[in-house]
């Protein structure tokens, strides 16, 4: 097979003499898979209907002219050949036009032969480099797919096996690319007590993904280490052997922040330790959200080896939920860059009653309402329990 038999070729020109000359200059030059057209629509029609490599592409034609022809060809944003204009030489105002709508190229009405090969041969490499590009970024998406579909498996999705006593949790995560740095746990330790937390990695991507997965080991490896030991364990103790291990040799000085609690599922009692996290909420019935008290901001994980993390006392009352967070939610911008902010998340949690789906839910729909399809700017996670 010689190299352009599988090029597919259409040639849109009204003139019978243009088309049949350049059909012969074609299969000279070794192109002899031509297609015509004698008119924009019937090329647009062509295009529908097979795919082309290249497009050649006269100016003035009945029914429907090039610049028309590659309007609609950008309007559509669809997987169009590259275009070669067919023009005469008094046409450069028109010829800056195709150029600027997308046109590779332009080819004077005389089909000198050396400068048809020089300008298909130009135009088809240019497309093979971009087929191959496109090639390589679909293969690089689908790894990037398959790793978020990965990251996700990792945290919770049985929530019913995660509960214990008379709570009821639900949690979501929606990273702003295909890996993201957030994470949430709900974890049963014992018959009574379970483990829940959200967290978030500094920086975004596939590094933020990988401590992402560590963060998520390290804890509930701390966490099972010390019930092992007799009773709930200490968030704080959690807390301080995952940061040890994180902090260890962390040369590209990622951070974690986190808030994590341990709460007995048949009392509503627990402890909570917080990481240079956003404080949770409390929504209570009849309640206005309010900040869950008392709780110390200690250092994120991952900046020094050796701090010591406490936990603090609370008490989840009858029929209150907590809400817990990453900043996506309160730091989610809009699309002329305002924040969705506490109040907004607030007024959110208000409506949505206690029950920990609903709330969680109702959230995640008040920040892309808010978003009004502004680009997602950071990782977004929620987690709300609820005692009774």
């Amino acid at each position: 097979m010689l190299p352009g038999e599988d090029v597919a070729i259409l040639v849109v020109d009204d003139s019978s003499f243009n088309r049949l000359v350049l059909k012969r200059r074609l299969a000279e030059l070794g192109y002899p898979n031509v297609t015509m057209a004698e008119d924009g629509v019937q090329g647009l029609a062509a295009l529908e209907k097979a795919r082309f490599d290249i497009m050649l592409l006269d100016l003035e034609m009945p029914n429907l002219d090039g610049i028309g022809v590659l309007e609609q060809l950008r309007a559509a944003r669809g997987a169009a050949p590259p275009v070669i204009v067919i023009s005469a030489l008094t046409e450069m105002e028109k010829i800056v036009r195709c150029i600027e709508l997308g046109a590779e190229d332009y080819l004077p009405k005389s089909f000198d032969p050396p400068l048809l090969k020089a300008r298909l041969g130009a135009v088809l490499e240019k497309k093979r480099l971009r087929d191959l590009a496109d090639a390589r970024l679909a293969a690089l998406e689908a790894e990037l797919e398959s790793a978020r579909a990965a990251q996700l498996s990792l945290v919770p999705r049985d929530f019913v096996a995660a509960a214990t006593g008379r709570l009821a949790v639900h949690a979501a995560m929606v990273p702003a690319r295909q890996v993201g740095g957030d994470l949430y746990d709900c974890l049963a330790l014992d018959a009574r007590h379970m483990l829940f937390a959200v967290a978030d990695v500094s920086g975004k991507g596939a590094p933020a993904g990988l401590t992402m997965a560590r963060t998520l080991g390290l804890m509930r490896a701390a966490a099972k280490r010390l019930s092992a030991e007799g009773g709930a364990p200490d968030p704080g103790e959690i807390l301080r052997m995952a940061n040890d291990d994180l902090s260890a040799d962390n040369e590209s000085q990622t951070f974690v922040t986190v808030v994590l609690g341990v709460i007995d599922g048949t009392t509503g009692a627990g402890r909570i330790a917080v990481a240079g996290h956003d404080i949770p909420l409390l929504v209570g019935p009849g309640a206005a959200p309010r900040l869950l008290q008392g709780l110390r901001r200690q250092t994120a994980l991952g900046v020094m080896e050796g701090i010591p993390y406490a936990s603090d006392p609370f008490t989840l009352a009858e029929g209150a939920t907590m809400f817990c967070y990453s900043d996506g939610v309160s730091e989610a911008e809009d699309d002329a860059g305002g924040f969705f902010g506490r109040e907004r998340l607030e007024a959110a949690l208000a409506s949505a009653g206690t029950d920990p789906r609903a709330v969680v839910e109702t959230v995640l729909r008040a920040v892309t309402a808010f978003a009004n399809g502004a680009p997602q700017a950071d990782d977004i996670t929620a987690l709300a329990l609820r005692l009774g």
